[in-house]
């Protein structure tokens, strides 16, 4: 019944919106012009034209090859048409379109450079959702009427090349290794688990994200599939201003704030921003079984149900101090931590072939974070040269993740494990000395730096098995040790950005030597790993008349294991399949190269063809020991992967206040790997889809519907179940520009959805089940206050310490 009224309710909702919009084209008019350069009396290529109604953009295109532009089918009133450029001044020309006066032709607008090159334009509101550049593409999140609603999780199914899967786990053409920066620096925060933080944070104080596929020398070699670049700082000018953001979201999920505020006086600017949210899951169902197909058939059934409650605080300030025009000062400060407590009952039937054996399983559990990073920024200007500068950057930070598990068992039959408990404190620390020098030429710019890691890691994890003689918790040092890891990495490159005519290039090479030392400090075994490598890149952007471009790029990528992947820490939550990491994976090189077409003009298209491989990958394997009926997985150097893929961006104004955007990629995977001697294989169709579209309706109403599709995972030993979403929402401004309501609801047509994970080895068949809460309901309260006038200036190099592998865990 309720699904019923459901469909109805939005049946009747888009009748409205097509009847709307067939009205509003009923009287329409025609808005034309030219956009010549002042000085040369030329044509402006690229130029962005934006029709602006009550201050909010209505429609955007770029111009043509002879700089003409042509707004049609436009209804009678008063605007304002904006025309913007990177190293122009913006220009804006008020136009009134009557009944009687259909056409208005603005003739040739004269447009005048700036005396200082902008890099970026900041008028938000008239930039276009998607940019393709060289080597990226970015996806302005306040262009989005949608980025007041949801948080910045959310913001990422929108974006080229990303997707979430059904744990929401984010993924980078498909693909799981990739390094995430916060404004082009890495974070200790984000390393462990991104979708725990960026769950907590408003999308409302991102500016846009950037996807790097074919990242510069400058960056690290880290991350096989390119790096996703999070945009939060703002301009900052002289003043104040802020934002706040409350939201809920249940019954899955809870209540959140998040929010900055910036203050500028002279030559001294601070921008504060933090936030905090709880995730919160009532109980769900989950399920396992598991079939042995040795020589003694074993089969194992469990049932349980599993509850959990996240919690995720960070912060930041940000100083910055400008002695001089030529010496810039600027600090980061950036504290975080947060927690998941979980509780799981579960029942386990076994039948090992010659007894049944059952227990029912209490696991209570906390894993936490929390940590600590500080960043000096120096940056020196050189007279007469504004784009020359040699910067020096030096980051401290601090990180911890300790985890209490504690099992008890009931109802045994044939089960003799005594209770138990498990600690593992997880610690890392990281000091890093980057100096980075740019050096402009007349037709070249020419970047160089040396970089310097001292990465500590270590681990102390424990295991206490109940004495019932004692009647107390002891110590058993077969499953107990201290481990430490050291990772230094010490790199220089070198890169060159060319442009001639419609032709931009960017070449580049990084070398990087890496020294790994791993002691097992109990038993006094140890392991020590160097390597060395040279990653090249290159980029070619070739622009054409029609406003379209041509992208081709080619990349090396290291993946180094992080502490995750290394820790030999044992997880035995689950008594019958126990995980553990390996300190001797060695790194993975991987090569990667990507064809992208683009092109602007009423909407925007971005179409690509990638392809990956990579030898001696980390592959999660499970191997089924069938005298203890225990699966046990670990991380092993044995991948051959190869990936073929192509993507898609589509961005459609189908009226002045609908418009429509398509997003997704399908490919095809093959990996292979020798467990236990022999070859495993598999391969398939992977890939996903989504399409949203959003209607502006009068007084500031605004409405929002997308859908996706995630194909299955592909992987070495089986495979995912595929996955749906859906979402509907609305928002409307009660102050304009100030505050701003949103609701909306996810997945409205099932209450649950339902993930499963097949894993299959040479003796055994098993199935992991998942229940999660699919239809939640989400309401959010934006407020913006404060006035800014000039901007401050920052840093344009810093640290950015994108190298390891992320372990992709999560505390939900």
């Amino acid at each position: 019944m309720i699904k019923n009224y459901v469909t109805l309710i939005l049946s009747f909702c888009f009748s409205i919106l097509f009847n709307l919009s067939a009205h509003a084209q009923s009287v329409t008019g025609i808005i034309k012009g030219m956009v010549i350069d002042s000085a040369t009396s030329k044509p402006v290529d690229f130029m962005t034209i934006a029709l602006k109604k009550d201050n909010i953009v209505v429609k955007t295109m770029v111009v043509d090859q002879k700089g003409a532009f042509n707004f049609e089918k436009i209804i009678p009133g008063k605007y304002i048409v904006t025309a913007i450029a990177i190293g122009y001044n913006a220009k804006n020309i008020p136009v009134d379109i009557s009944k009687e006066k259909g056409a208005i032709d603005l003739g040739s607008i004269m447009m005048v450079s700036q005396s200082n090159n902008l890099k970026e334009v900041s008028v938000t509101a008239d930039r276009p959702l998607i940019k393709q550049e060289v080597d990226r593409i970015s996806y302005d999140i306040q262009a989005d009427p949608e980025s007041k609603a949801l948080t910045a999780l959310d913001m990422m199914r929108k974006v080229p090349l990303l997707s979430l899967d059904a744990d929401d786990n984010i993924k980078l053409k498909g693909s799981g290794n990739y390094k995430i920066l916060i404004n082009g620096k890495p974070s200790t925060m984000v390393a462990r688990s991104p979708k725990d933080v960026l769950r907590s944070m408003p999308a409302s104080s991102i500016q846009k994200i950037e996807v790097i596929t074919t990242p510069p020398a400058k960056y690290d070699s880290e991350g096989l599939a390119g790096i996703i670049n999070i945009i939060t700082t703002k301009k900052i000018d002289n003043g104040y201003n802020g934002s706040l953001n409350l939201r809920y979201q249940g019954p899955v999920g809870g209540p959140g704030i998040g929010g900055f505020v910036t203050v500028k006086q002279g030559k001294l600017g601070i921008t504060g921003y933090g936030g905090t949210g709880f995730y919160s899951s009532p109980n769900v169902e989950n399920n396992m079984d598991r079939t042995g197909t040795g020589s003694v058939p074993t089969t194992l059934v469990s049932n349980g149900l599993r509850k959990f409650n996240n919690n995720y605080r960070y912060g930041g300030v940000e100083m910055s101090y400008e002695i001089d025009t030529l010496n810039l000062v600027t600090v980061e400060l950036n504290p975080y931590g947060g927690y998941n407590k979980s509780t799981a009952t579960q029942q386990y039937r076994l039948f090992d072939g010659t007894q049944n054996i059952n227990y029912d399983q209490l696991n209570k559990r906390r894993y936490g974070w929390n940590g600590f990073e500080a960043t000096l920024n120096y940056q020196l200007g050189f007279k007469g040269h504004k784009d020359r500068l040699l910067t020096f950057s030096y980051k401290n930070s601090t990180g911890g993740n300790p985890m209490d598990n504690t099992l008890s068992f009931d109802n045994r039959v044939n089960f003799t494990d005594p209770n138990y408990i498990q600690h593992n404190d997880s610690r890392t620390s990281e000091q890093t000395i980057q100096l980075d020098y740019v050096h402009p030429l007349k037709k070249i710019s020419v970047e160089g730096g040396v970089k310097g890691i001292l990465r500590d890691n270590s681990s102390n994890f424990e295991y206490k098995g109940f004495n019932d003689l004692t009647g107390d918790y002891q110590i058993d040092p077969s499953r107990t040790n201290k481990f430490n890891n050291n990772q230094d990495v010490v790199g220089a490159y070198n890169s060159y950005a060319y442009t001639k005519d419609n032709w931009g290039f960017k070449a580049g090479v990084r070398a990087e030597i890496t020294f790994v030392k791993a002691d097992f400090i109990s038993n006094g075994s140890n392991v020590n790993t160097n390597y060395f490598n040279v990653i090249p890149t290159i980029s070619v952007n070739r622009k054409f008349k029609d406003m379209s471009s041509l992208n081709l790029g080619y990349t090396q990528r290291i993946e180094r294991p992080g502490i995750d992947n290394l820790n030999p820490f044992v997880d035995r939550s689950n008594p019958n399949s126990i995980s553990t990491g390996n300190p001797d994976l060695k790194a993975v090189l991987s090569n990667n190269v990507e064809l992208t077409y683009s092109k602007f003009k009423k909407g925007s298209i971005n179409v690509g063809l990638n392809y990956y491989f990579a030898n001696n990958t980390i592959q999660t394997v499970s191997v089924y020991n069938q005298a203890e009926n225990i699966t046990s997985s670990t991380f092993l150097n044995i991948g051959k992967d190869k990936k073929l893929t192509t993507n898609f961006n589509i961005n459609y104004p189908i009226t002045p206040k609908w418009d429509i955007s398509v997003n997704g990629n399908i490919g095809y995977i093959w990996i292979q790997g020798a467990i236990d001697g022999q070859i495993a294989k598999n391969s398939g169709i992977t890939g996903y889809g989504y399409i949203n579209t959003g209607y502006k309706f009068e007084k500031e109403w605004k409405v929002n519907a997308s859908f996706s599709y995630n194909a299955p995972d592909i992987q070495l030993q089986g495979q995912t179940s595929s996955y749906n979403f859906s979402s509907f929402s609305g928002s409307k401004e009660i102050i304009k520009d100030k505050l701003t309501l949103s609701a909306g609801v996810n997945n409205p047509f099932s209450k649950f959805r339902y993930y499963t994970t097949l894993t299959q080895g040479a003796n055994f068949v098993q199935n992991f089940k998942y229940q999660n809460f699919n239809r939640s309901y989400r309401v959010s309260l934006n407020w913006r206050f404060g006035k800014l006038k000039d901007s401050i200036k920052k840093n344009q190099r810093s640290i950015n310490n994108d190298d390891v592998k992320s372990s992709g865990k999560s505390g939900s």
